[in-house]
């Protein structure tokens, strides 16, 4: 019998070797390529507005190249009280009121990560109108803030105010970032937010590039598209401060008593000129020789109530194309809106967020709503505080105001505003696209995507492997006449 060619040591080592080979090729392969267990990294924000503090955490993939991984908001605290800004007599208290956020955060954020942690403060129109009335009583906020925050752990960055633009911009940033837009490289989305102390209007347009009112333009490079933006910021104009303007115009004569149209019927509290014109918005206007107090009560009458609040607006003056109003500069709107911060609070409250109403309905719906009762009102809203509880007739006159006679939206464009609280799970807001200017997580330019994803590459691998093999088993092809044929007897 003729010896099987395949059963010599040299056939058998080679085969094995290269089975090993193969074998090991593709095991390499997968766990080299296998996604490890996540681990994540984490910044905190904290928004110091002018009616309150509130903090937010973001966590992000740790192993992403520069930190392009996609940034989530994963908890956020509402600090007790009211915004830093009210604590000037006693700034100590400022610092004091963030501590229980602060603990929060210790707590959500892993021990091992602390260290390494930024953690920012930024404050808006509250400390702005500070800072300009009383620069050292906001100087000793931020010193009382700045103390209390350096007692954590984290990598403390800094509290500072931002510019209206600042907050505007960033504002932006955050809505398109979240609509994963800037990646894609899609149409963007503007960006209307209102505060207690100023309003933010950013977006896109065609028509604007910058050279006219140029103190209106902000450019970015993001993920290799240039952006430039339009984006103003009027202070003073925050749903607060607005208040404190339309009574300011009603009290001009020094009344005891004044019949607001924009308070429901029946509403009737007691208030102080000395509180009343208490801010830099107003503080000019009050009138000599007032009395101490006036009886505010309330007659609940939308169309008055409009004609009222028209008054803090001045449409009369404008150097340029066209503006909004105050003589500001404001291209042709452009674009989808989002809507955020009070703007979707007031109007969730008054269920209006839905903009394919008509305009025309959403006006008698307003009308309807100041009309009602002050008793009805309190009785159908037991759990809301009546200081607040108050305020939604003016206020949602106020945005339908601002919106459509302020920055121009009509009964055609008002359905392109979309009223949002969060996108995907994150709050809309400046504090997000704050961390991801200030921590570079936005590249200018878009990263190289590998040329194959995790699972492509393992397939190319395994048939790289399965014509090894093939290719193997062809080698030895000389060796299978002689294994094929049987021993012949002559």
């Amino acid at each position: 019998a003729q010896k099987n060619p395949w059963h010599t040591p040299v056939t058998i080592i080679i085969t094995v070797i290269g089975v090993i080979a193969i074998v090991a090729l593709v095991t390499v392969a997968v766990l080299q390529n296998k996604p490890l267990l996540q681990k994540y990294k984490y910044g905190i924000v904290l928004d110091a507005g002018s009616s309150h503090t509130a903090l937010y955490l973001y966590e992000w993939p740790a192993e992403k190249d520069n930190n392009t991984g996609r940034v989530e908001q994963i908890h956020s605290c509402k600090v007790k009280g009211k915004g830093i800004s009210s604590y000037a007599s006693e700034p100590w208290k400022a610092g004091e009121s963030l501590t229980l956020c602060m603990q929060e955060a210790e707590r959500w954020v892993p021990s091992k990560r602390h260290r390494e942690t930024p953690l920012y403060l930024g404050a808006t129109a509250g400390m702005r109108l500070l800072n300009m009335e009383n620069s050292s009583a906001s100087d000793k906020v931020f010193q009382a803030v700045e103390g209390a925050l350096q007692r954590f752990p984290f990598s403390y960055e800094g509290a500072r105010i931002l510019s209206g633009q600042e907050e505007g911009a960033f504002g932006w940033v955050t809505v398109n970032y979240l609509d994963d837009r800037l990646k894609q490289g899609l149409e963007t989305t503007g960006a209307l937010d209102l505060g207690g102390a100023s309003t933010q209007i950013s977006f896109v347009s065609d028509s604007y590039d910058g050279s006219e009112s140029p103190s209106n333009s902000v450019t970015f490079r993001l993920y290799g598209n240039d952006y430039n933006l339009y984006t103003h910021s009027f202070l003073c104009y925050g749903k607060d401060q607005v208040l404190r303007m339309v009574l300011a115009q009603q009290t001009q004569s020094g009344p005891t008593s004044i019949l607001d149209p924009c308070f429901h019927p029946g509403y009737n509290v007691t208030k102080f000129y000395s509180e009343l014109y208490d801010s830099p918005c107003v503080s000019d206007r009050k009138p000599p020789g007032a009395p101490e107090a006036f009886a505010h009560r309330g007659d609940g009458n939308f169309q008055q109530c409009q004609e009222v609040v028209r008054t803090v607006f001045n449409f009369s003056s404008c150097r340029y194309r066209q503006c909004s109003f105050n003589g500001v500069f404001q291209p042709h709107l452009q674009g989808s809106f989002g809507a955020f911060s009070a703007y979707y609070f007031v109007m969730n409250f008054l269920n209006l967020t839905d903009t394919s109403i008509p305009l025309q309905a959403v006006k008698e719906k307003l009308l309807q709503y100041c009309a009602t009762s002050w008793d009805q009102i309190v009785q159908q809203h037991p759990g809301v505080k009546e200081k607040y509880l108050a305020e939604y007739c003016f206020s949602g006159t106020y945005i339908l105001t601002l919106l459509t006679e302020g920055y121009n939206f009509t009964s055609e464009n008002y359905s392109n505003i979309k009223f949002i609280k969060k996108i995907k799970g994150s709050d809309a807001g400046w504090t997000l696209g704050y961390m991801l200017n200030l921590t570079n997580m936005i590249p200018a330019e878009a990263p190289d995507s590998p040329l194959l994803p995790h699972a492509g590459y393992v397939s190319v691998v395994t048939i790289m492997a399965v014509v090894l093999f093939v290719l193997l088993i062809l080698s030895l092809r000389p060796l299978w006449p002689r294994c094929s044929k049987q021993p012949q007897i002559v």
